[in-house]
């Protein structure tokens, strides 16, 4: 028996065994992050990073007058900004987005209590800004949307080093000082930012510098190692306290 076995080339459109090209929306859209895996985009996790800088730097320059003049509108932007998030977080190609501003949400809250209301108490400083973590440690354990529980715990982190700066180079008295001069009389500042340099210009107090800044640098590093996106918002959030800081000393300094 003779068997024909005709094979055509190209084989005709309709055939079923053809498979079309999967169109994937991230791959066009810079700004669109699918779940991060071992194959995520060098490009795409430098987002990320920026974005996490960019939030840490948010407080600073529009929180920051926003909650000394009108601190009760600082506080309600906190459940707007939380909304939004999970709005974002819920969108199949956008939710890394979402999950960072989620994460962002506990820096914002922390700042509006503290700088509307407690800010002349600086050992309070630390537990209001520490008002998510036990939320964000329970949800580590809970689910894979990472990324703004790591940028809030960077966060967290790098305001835990600069405050033990402070705390270490006996700078608590000068930032008390500092707030209530704001309040009371602006012509000192100039004067309570002096006496602040002069004492992280002793020698302890360029060593204790010089270690916080080795110890951010290296914490902040060493996640970029990753292709994750939570490690990036991670490295982001604590690499950003040292250009936070650094403002803040050439602030002191120009003044």
């Amino acid at each position: 028996m003779v068997i024909k076995i005709l094979v055509s080339y190209p084989p005709p459109t309709h055939s079923p065994y053809i498979l079309e090209p999967a169109v994937n929306p991230a791959a066009s859209d810079p700004f669109i992050l699918a779940p991060a895996s071992d194959s995520t985009s060098l490009p795409k996790l430098w987002m990320v990073f920026v974005a996490s800088v960019v939030l840490i730097s948010v407080p600073v320059f529009i929180q920051a007058p926003l909650v000394q003049l009108y601190p009760w509108v600082s506080l309600l932007l906190t459940p707007v900004l939380f909304a939004l998030g999970r709005w974002l977080r819920s969108h199949p190609t956008r939710g890394v987005w979402g999950d960072l501003l989620v994460g962002f949400t506990w820096t914002w809250l922390a700042g509006s209590v503290y700088w509307g209301w407690l800010r002349w108490e600086p050992y309070f400083h630390l537990p209001v800004e520490a008002v998510g973590l036990p939320f964000v440690l329970f949800n580590l354990g809970r689910t894979r949307e990472k990324v703004g529980d790591w940028f809030y715990l960077g966060s967290l982190l790098g305001t835990a080093l600069t405050d033990l700066y402070f705390y270490l180079v006996n700078l608590i008295p000068h930032w008390r000082q500092l707030i209530q001069v704001i309040q009371l009389d602006p012509t000192q500042v100039g004067a309570v930012f002096h006496a602040a340099l002069t004492q992280m210009y002793t020698p302890w107090g360029m060593e204790a510098a010089t270690v916080l800044i080795i110890a951010l640098s290296g914490i902040g590093c060493l996640p970029l190692r990753s292709r994750q996106f939570h490690w990036w918002a991670f490295s982001g959030a604590v690499l950003s306290t040292i250009l936070v800081d650094g403002l803040f000393w050439l602030a002191a300094s120009l003044a």
